[in-house]
């Protein structure tokens, strides 16, 4: 078995994910609190988030010892084969901590291109309390517990449902506001879920017809823009590590009627 085997790279993610999303759901059935602020107060971390990921570094290197890690809690660790681990111990931590169970571990296994863009060669996203498994591997179908996604191909502009999110920053929010105020009549309705890798999920497996956001850590797309894109999505963005200044996923039809309206709106509110 090569040690690129995407597949091989796949279980161990969807393994480890497993496990820590066990881990998350039950710390918070005990009760979790806020641990730490980041860039501001509403840019929280919470003991779960710190102990997930720990276990999560605990479980990856034992099964691929010589593998770099990134994640979102921790100093990164450099290998020495080519693969990094790039890791989101719980996508959409606010959400867990208010008791909503719209939150996910995403884990994608990477490797370095040439021209210096990361690659994802397998990735799940686990939302334990959705009982939601996403996953792909570059050549591989993406899967939901094992049903194989598609993407919708017949939505139009008008018919599209959007989702998209808030920065922690408020100073940058107005960006967000004028976009959803200029395709507010062009579209069907918009969402704010709150967690970026489970919106990209959700195109894929059809809750969602789009989804925008600027700014987004690769730890929160990483494995979700290889299963929408294995789906049938366009994912823009996503090449400039550690964050995409724009990242859209839809059908491509889709994308390309939304993406002038994106363009236009995000010149006005810089």
């Amino acid at each position: 078995m090569s040690y690129f085997d995407a597949q091989n790279l796949l279980n161990i993610a969807r393994s480890s994910a497993r496990r820590a999303g066990e881990l998350a759901a039950g710390m918070r059935a005990d009760g979790i609190s806020v641990a730490s602020t980041k860039s501001n107060r509403l840019d929280i971390v919470t003991q779960a988030d710190t102990a997930v990921e720990s276990q999560i570094r605990k479980h990856l290197p034992a099964a691929r010892p010589d593998d770099g890690f990134l994640g979102e809690e921790g100093d990164p660790a450099d290998g020495t084969s080519g693969i990094t681990w790039i890791v989101d111990p719980i996508d959409g931590t606010v959400n867990y901590l208010y008791g909503s169970p719209y939150y996910a571990v995403s884990i994608a296994a990477t490797i370095r291109e040439p021209d210096g863009r990361r690659r994802t060669l397998a990735g799940c996203v686990f939302a334990p309390e959705l009982n939601a498994e996403y996953c792909a591997t570059e050549d591989q179908p993406a899967l939901l517990n094992g049903r194989e996604l598609r993407v919708d191909d017949q939505v139009t502009l008008d018919d599209a449902l959007v989702a998209t999110g808030f920065p922690y920053d408020h100073s940058r929010r107005d960006r967000v506001l004028a976009t959803m105020a200029g395709l507010a009549p062009k579209v069907r309705d918009f969402r704010l879920n709150g967690a970026a890798s489970l919106e990209i999920c959700g195109v894929a497996d059809g809750r969602l017809n789009a989804f925008f956001i600027w700014d987004l850590p690769i730890w929160d797309y990483a494995a979700a823009a290889l299963i929408a894109t294995r789906a049938g999505a366009r994912v823009h963005g996503g090449k400039d590590s550690p964050r995409t200044p724009l990242l859209l996923a839809a059908h491509p039809l889709l994308a390309d009627a939304i993406t002038p309206h994106l363009q236009h709106r995000s010149k006005e509110t810089r």
